[in-house]
């Protein structure tokens, strides 16, 4: 069979999103959601590009997700955002201005978890006449940010809904830690976990006269589990839309599902067991594999082989005793360990349909940290 035209059109290292694949998870996911009666809020976090927003809100989302108020001003600019959960804390005078000037644009909610971060908010909005969203992060098993479930959200809530300028919307939750089990059996067990001490906590805050709307997940491993506990009104998937190495390992997918892959290129084969790529850690990050595999990302025409060592603009592949592996100058794809870094890492996505290069989309909200 002949290689697709766009490994050798493309120079690399580079991303390649092939359309099909992309179009069939972003059409499951809404799919799913509609039949379980779910909003969905996906994360961009994961793409950064306008033009999946678009697709993505095609497929009837009600907002999005932004991890900070950068991506979430990048997303406005281009006019693809009208509401958006900051599902971060926003602490300091200067990003609350920026939050609260955004909010003049689209409908914003953000996350707090603390009197603290909740205060700071409250002031700015009743200084400015307003009234900001909120929702109350809770600390499902990650042990990140979030308050515990249970009695410590009803204190928190009972403080929030004192304070002016603030209107408390419901809660929400990164139940990521789910995506860190061995099993399938394990995933599940945590995200139904998950779930329930989320639906408990809303359901305390209703018993006690404090209305809860909103109760939101969101990790795309757990999506299928999570979700599925009766009392969950929303989930906030994001890397779905390309999937990676994390997520096949489940069974649920299989490599051929993913929709973006590093094209690399072979510069040296040093050794018989041994071959050196264009990709280093500048391409495919340190994140380090998902449980059950080795290395930093799949190799597709090689998956017994482990990309074992990363330099800058170097990677090291080792192979099985007997593996002919590619020669100098041979592409090969990379699905990555996880998505979202490798991404942030590229001014823009080479966009392939059937084997062909179609288009490249940028990055518009590269390197929006703050």
């Amino acid at each position: 069979m002949n290689s697709p035209s766009y490994r050798t059109l493309l120079d690399t290292p580079c991303l390649v999103v092939d359309l099909d694949r992309l179009e069939r998870n972003l059409a499951e996911m809404a799919e799913y959601a509609r039949t379980h009666g779910l909003a969905l809020r996906p994360h961009l976090k994961t793409h950064k590009t306008a033009e999946i927003a678009r697709m993505q809100q095609a497929h009837g989302v009600v907002g999005f997700t932004c991890a900070k108020v950068g991506e979430a001003e990048a997303f406005a600019a281009a006019g693809v955002l009208d509401d958006v959960l900051i599902a971060y804390q926003i602490v300091g005078d200067r990003k609350i201005e920026r939050l609260l000037r955004l909010a003049e644009r689209v409908r914003v909610t953000v996350a707090v978890d603390s009197v603290a971060v909740a205060e700071p908010l409250s002031r700015a909005a009743l200084a400015r006449g307003e009234q900001l969203d909120v929702v109350i992060e809770v600390d499902t098993g990650l042990r990140r940010a979030g308050v515990e479930p249970g009695e410590p959200v009803l204190r928190l809530a009972r403080e929030i809904i004192e304070m002016p300028g603030l209107r408390l919307r419901g809660l929400m939750t990164h139940e990521g830690h789910a995506g860190r089990a061995s099993t399938t059996e394990e995933l599940e067990g945590l995200a139904r976990m998950a779930g329930e001490a989320m639906v408990a906590s809303a359901e305390l805050l209703r018993r006690e006269g404090i209305p809860v709307d909103v109760v939101s997940v969101g990790s795309t491993p757990a999506a299928f589990a999570t979700t599925r506990v009766p009392g969950i009104t929303e989930m906030r998937p994001g890397t779905y839309v390309f999937y990676d190495a994390a997520a096949f390992r489940f069974g649920r997918i299989g490599p051929d599902r993913v929709a973006l892959r590093v094209l690399a290129t072979v510069i040296s084969r040093p050794a018989p067991d041994r071959a050196v790529i264009d990709a280093g850690s500048k391409t495919l990050t340190y994140d380090p594999p998902p449980p059950g595999r080795t290395g930093y990302g799949y190799v597709v025409e090689y998956p017994d082989a482990v990309i074992s060592r990363l330099s800058e603009e170097h990677g090291v592949i080792e192979f099985p005793p007997g593996t002919k592996g590619p020669q100098v100058g041979e592409r090969i794809e990379i699905i990555p360990n996880h998505v979202c870094p490798v991404v942030n890492l590229q001014d823009e996505l080479f966009v392939v349909r059937g084997g062909e290069f179609v288009g490249t989309w940028r990055v518009i909200a590269r390197g929006c940290v703050r």
